[in-house]
């Protein structure tokens, strides 16, 4: 149980932990991203305004003397863009940048060509990729490490043609890198989450065991009295004639020495001290003779109950443990069907044949909000209805608590829903090949 509650703590907090730095790295790139992008749309957009260049920037110290007249000439230091994350440029950009431009006239023929500020093509390659671009019918986009956008000019087409491979390497590094970091991040605050967990489910784990200790010392503690009062109940009908206050009685102590019993099997579930007498037996006799008997039950609280189950179905398990499985799902439906209802249980073999499908149902006009809830221990989906009930469905909401214990102590899976104005209890479990 210990084990459990801690592996569940790790695995939930390092999937959310996993989830949240995901969502980190994917924002920081997609900003990195977006940078880098708007810096290449706002220079290949200078690039084309400036006809096929990059104008010059000249430092302050470096501008031309005053007019005749004292007038100064125009000042171009620095040029900020107007994108989403700002674009500048300096004097060393058109140092920095690596372009080449075509201009095609109406007939689509070269009429310039500058290949001057690049060194990875030549002039053919230039003229090549304007091919490839213009056969595409694309006016923006990437071909290759270049991103290239069509200009319409009074003479005809410009291409611009901007070598972004540092940016796409450092688009790649960064993703990298940043995905490595937290990725190592990640790894080291599970191995911390992992030696961590015991202190962080202490408080849980001691309030669990104490609700244990409690439950089995209560257990025990309530035989004595129980055995106490049947010994004198049967003392009373010797004495005088039986009557229905001692019948109440017997039953009475009857329902609590079942609590009992399952209380106690419950906490020795819990701490994993059950011994389990696994075997391989048949799972279709043992399903027909446990579910069969409920019909006359049944049929006294003016119910139907159909029984149907597939032959040869085998397991390995304790056949014990899973006719008490299946007593529990069948009663349960027989005491809560609606009145006049119609039950149903049945066993068949999953469509791959590697597993038993136990369905029991029954009529439910009002099935609880969250049928889930009905393996909780104690859980009343009509606690109202179950006061007004009484003596017609006693019980304490603690048998569907067994059911599941005893089928993940079979590796199986149970789970419960409602549609169509009936309540389904399906049971998988894992049949013997």
């Amino acid at each position: 149980m210990i084990g459990r509650l801690r592996r569940r703590f790790v695995i939930i907090a390092a999937v959310s932990l996993l989830v949240v730095e995901m969502m980190i790295i994917g924002l920081i790139n997609a900003v990195n991203y977006i940078q880098t992008n708007e810096r290449e749309k706002q220079l290949i957009s200078v690039i084309s305004e400036n006809g096929g260049e990059i104008p010059e920037f000249m430092r302050k110290d470096k501008q031309h003397p005053p007019h005749e007249d004292g007038e100064m000439p125009p000042m171009h230091n620095e040029k900020e863009g107007e994108g989403l994350l700002g674009f500048s440029m300096n004097e060393e950009t058109r140092f920095q940048t690596r372009y080449f431009v075509i201009k095609l006239d109406d007939e689509m023929h070269v009429t310039y060509a500058d290949v001057m500020h690049i060194a990875a093509v030549s002039y053919d390659e230039a003229v090549q990729y304007t091919a490839d671009v213009c056969t595409s019918g694309k006016t923006d986009g990437f071909i290759g490490n270049y991103r290239y956008h069509m200009t319409q000019t009074d003479d005809g087409k410009m291409y611009v043609f901007l070598d972004c491979r540092d940016d796409l390497r450092t688009r790649q590094r960064f993703l990298l890198v940043s995905a490595g970091i937290s990725l190592g991040g990640w790894l080291l605050v599970c191995v911390i989450m992992i030696v961590v967990s015991g202190v962080a489910v202490k408080p849980f784990v001691e309030n669990y065991e104490k609700q244990r200790r409690f439950i089995t010392d209560a257990g025990h503690e309530l035989k004595t009295p129980l055995a106490i009062i049947s010994a004198n109940t049967e003392v009373i009908e010797m004495v005088s004639e039986p009557s229905e206050w001692t019948l109440s009685i017997k039953n009475q102590v009857q329902r609590l020495n079942g609590l009992v019993a399952d209380l106690l099997k419950l906490a020795r579930m819990d701490e994993g001290v059950v011994q389990q007498n696994f075997a391989v037996f048949d799972l279709s006799d043992a399903f027909i003779d446990i579910a069969k008997p409920f019909t006359t039950l049944a049929e006294n609280k003016g119910l139907t109950l159909e029984v149907a189950g597939e032959d040869g179905i085998k397991m390995n398990g304790d056949e014990g443990s899973v006719r008490q499985l299946v007593s529990i799902l069948v009663e349960n439906a027989v005491k809560y069907c609606d009145e006049g209802g119609h039950i149903r249980a049945e066993l068949s073999l999953s469509g791959n044949g590697r597993h038993a499908v136990m369905t029991v149902s029954n009529d439910c006009k009002e099935p609880p909000e969250v049928p889930e809830r009905l393996f909780d221990r104690f859980y009343r989906a009509d606690s109202s209805r179950s006061r007004e009930d009484g003596e017609k469905r006693n019980g304490y909401g603690i048998g569907l608590s067994v059911a599941k214990a005893t089928v993940e102590a079979h590796k199986g899976k149970i789970t419960c829903k409602a549609e169509n104005g009936r309540i389904y209890f399906i049971t998988k479990l894992r049949v013997h090949t």
